[in-house]
């Protein structure tokens, strides 16, 4: 069922599960322990019936039907690897590097999406030390 929808409904639901997988770990703060997956899937539903612009675009059949629940929960764990498995650039490790360095703090990260939090994260520290 999934895989009869138009490339362009697939791609749009993509993109929803990685947007909303970063921002559910970036509201745990990537705190791994944190991490429940029934959560995200809540979070993610309540992105679908308020926000995604492609759940109308979605036949209520295609939707009602247990097969393209189970394909969409494929493609979630596919995209939720995906996410987890990218690496930072060495751009984006030389500047969390050069920042963790001058406010002295050490955060781990281990893929991009993690990375970018902690590089935002950092500046927002570093922002808060320039106020003090």
């Amino acid at each position: 069922m999934y895989k009869t929808l138009p490339v362009g409904v697939k791609s749009i639901i993509t993109r929803s599960i990685t947007k909303m997988f970063e921002k559910y770990m970036s509201d745990i703060e990537w705190k791994e322990d944190l991490f429940k997956l029934e959560d995200f899937v809540k979070v993610w539903q309540d992105y679908i019936n308020s926000n995604a612009q492609w759940n109308e675009k979605v036949p209520l059949e295609v939707k009602v039907s247990p097969l393209f629940h189970e394909e969409v929960a494929s493609k979630m764990n596919q995209v939720i690897n995906k996410v987890l498995t990218e690496v930072p650039s060495e751009e984006q490790i030389s500047r969390i590097e050069s920042m963790q360095q001058s406010i002295g703090t050490d955060y781990n990260y281990s893929c991009k999406a993690e990375a970018t939090y902690i590089e935002k994260k950092l500046e927002n520290m570093k922002v808060q030390k320039k106020e003090k």
